[in-house]
């Protein structure tokens, strides 16, 4: 298939950002069957690749995506959706390498559900967040029942997900569902310089950071705490005498005057 025809692109690049983009902007980045599918075994990929330290997800055109294709419904909902190897927000939720979402335009039900699939989310001024669920009468099952309101509260989500309102790019942000809130020309930029950021730490904490915050927001505070402290503990009793060298080595070089005026 040539690249321009591909519905969903991923390019990897030198520093370490791999780049997902969902590309089907004459429907608005709606999704098809097939395009879960590649979706799906893109993050997997990404997730194996040692080569690649973040991710940044976005969409082409007017949109980031618009849902489920409505007009292959029944193909997409009757067929194999308990696969998680081809449910996209299975893997994005598996894959270890943080997630900065771009989002310009429409992110539209499972669209919103991609977006809360990531780590961090960048929003263009444009952006609008829907959930249609109950207007369409298709039950949620990427997480926007549960997600939502753990993010913006029940009584907001009950609102936003029981009458179907769109939620702005400037909502999002005061709701704390959104990081940042950019124009569009600099969309790009700003979730490759969150990525950025990411790449400069420390690869393997990065990671075992990134999954103590999610698997111990699945808990309740006093078995999150536990999980903390347990994981702590097994990383300390692991932790070679090369990387306390390392990190003296780093706090010496941070601590030198700088030689600018």
């Amino acid at each position: 298939m040539d690249r321009s025809e591909a519905l969903i692109l991923v390019d990897r690049e030198a520093s370490g950002i791999a780049l997902v983009t969902i590309n089907r902007p004459k429907s608005l980045n709606s999704l098809t069957k097939s395009m879960m599918t590649d979706m799906a075994r893109a993050f997997r990929r990404l997730d194996e690749d040692a080569a690649v330290k973040a991710v940044v997800l976005t969409g082409t055109g007017r949109s980031f995506c618009s849902g489920v294709d409505l007009t292959a419904a029944e193909d997409v909902f009757k067929g194999d959706v308990k696969d998680e190897e081809k449910d996209p927000v299975v893997q994005m939720e598996r894959c270890r390498k943080p997630i900065v979402g771009a989002v310009a335009g429409f992110a539209v039900t499972a669209g919103f559900e991609i977006a809360l699939a990531c780590d961090v989310l960048v929003a263009a001024e444009d952006a609008r967040f829907m959930d249609t669920h109950a207007r369409f009468g298709i039950f949620p099952s990427w997480g926007l029942s549960q997600k939502l309101s753990r993010i913006i509260g029940p009584n907001r989500a009950r609102e936003v997900s029981l009458t179907a309102m769109p939620v702005t790019a400037q909502m999002a942000e005061k709701w704390g569902l959104v990081n940042h809130v950019v124009k569009k020309s600099e969309l790009m930029q700003k979730a490759r310089e969150v990525a950025e950021a990411i790449i400069r730490n420390n690869q393997d904490l990065v990671l075992r950071y990134k999954a103590v915050i999610n698997d111990g927001f699945k808990l309740d505070l006093n078995n999150a705490l536990a999980l903390e402290k347990e994981r702590a503990h097994n990383y300390y009793d692991g932790m070679t005498k090369e990387q306390f060298e390392n990190m003296q080595k780093f706090i010496a070089g941070r601590n030198k005057p700088s030689s600018k005026m």
